[in-house]
């Protein structure tokens, strides 16, 4: 369905969203546009370490929290009544997509995302069915009550990457070497092509669903493709992550490509089609602003273990990021990963009001 074939009700809850947040300071950033401060958001703030998140999910399972827009809306806005964040972040999981196309999956509690049958074969592929928007006509209901909710602080949406998803299609689950991934990749090019291209498609569809509905900014999770040398990314993954970034580009909301460990992968993000690439705390952002090529705005990249360390050790490490993104077009303050369970709620809230507080004494006045 085409921007101008949505529902009218469709196509009023997206232009009103975005004319409430066009001139919030995290859509500035995304353009790379002046900003009155550094805005801030956190990867998995929505959940994870707020005893408030834990007692709403007390007895419900994670893919039935998913499913549920009042459990969705109060998670989401959760973090942001609590920290103060510069955006709000859709509370979800990057397989919600594969289960309501029928892949039978569950998530484990302390094991993540687990496939009953994984897919290997060329009989396989015929499972992936393409997602249509009445199957989560729960994220819909979500996104817009979100936005109604939210006013000018703008939502993100997010899927997971094709190559993300086929792994945990592949192996069955989380893995640490990825060794029937690869052998897949390296075994059977045209079964790993048509897969990913497979699981393009659903993820285009699924972020089509948030967009549609209301969302400000994308977000595409390639969480694992770090495991990759770059030559291989780029011969077996960038088509199919290129694909799903050139299918959302007519909407004109950021997308923001992130994945860990992807350091030697850094200008090959960007040149998927991002406007916005994730860093994680491995590559100062100054050096990252260096791989990734003008143009594009960076996120991140406080490590998520400095949190547990001393306040004042949290300010200064905060202090080297700001300083190394001082000279980056656009900068986006985030974690290098996601936010660690038992991280304290109130680190977070401290670093948010820090950052806004130090970055607008160096910011030049911006009129928003």
């Amino acid at each position: 369905m085409s921007a101008n074939e949505r529902p009218r009700g469709q196509q009023q809850t997206g232009r009103a969203a975005a004319s409430a947040t066009a001139d919030s300071a995290f859509l500035r950033a995304c353009r790379r546009e002046p900003v009155p401060h550094t805005p801030v958001w956190f990867m998995r703030q929505a959940g994870r370490s707020l005893p408030e998140y834990r007692k709403l999910r007390e007895g419900i399972a994670m893919l039935d929290s998913c499913m549920r827009p009042d459990l969705v809306t109060e998670i989401t806005l959760q973090p942001v009544r609590r920290h103060r964040v510069d955006a709000a972040v859709y509370y979800s999981d990057i397989v919600v997509p594969l289960k309501a196309i029928g892949i039978d999956l569950d998530i484990k509690p302390g094991v993540g995302p687990v496939v009953e049958r994984p897919i290997r074969t060329r009989a396989d592929l015929e499972r992936l069915r393409p997602l249509d928007p009445d199957d989560v006509k729960y994220v819909t209901e979500a996104v817009g009550t979100l936005v109604g909710e939210l006013g000018a602080t703008p939502l993100i949406g997010f899927a997971g990457a094709p190559f993300t998803l086929a792994s945990y299609l592949i192996e069955g689950g989380p893995s640490r070497n990825h060794e029937h991934t690869k052998a897949l990749m390296y075994g059977d090019p045209a079964l790993w092509a048509a897969l990913l291209d497979r699981l393009a498609d659903i993820t285009i569809a699924f972020l089509k669903v948030q967009i549609e509905a209301g969302a400000s900014a994308v977000q595409l999770f390639d969480s694992w493709v770090g495991a990759l040398a770059p030559a291989d990314y780029r011969r077996s993954v960038l088509p199919a992550s290129s694909k799903v970034f050139a299918a959302v580009a007519g909407y004109g909301v950021p997308r923001i490509h992130y994945g860990v460990g992807t350091g030697e992968l850094l200008g090959l993000l960007g040149e998927a089609g991002a406007d916005v690439v994730g860093v994680d705390w491995r590559v100062p952002l100054d050096e990252a602003a260096r791989r990734v090529g003008p143009g594009k705005a960076l996120q991140g990249n406080l490590d998520p273990a400095v949190l547990f360390a001393p306040r004042t050790a949290v300010e200064a490490k905060a202090d080297e990021v700001l300083e190394a993104a001082r000279g980056v077009e656009g900068h986006i303050f985030n974690l290098g990963h996601g936010v660690l369970p038992n991280t304290d709620p109130d680190a977070l809230t401290r670093l948010v009001e820090y950052v806004h507080t130090q970055s607008a004494s160096r910011a030049p006045s911006v009129k928003v």
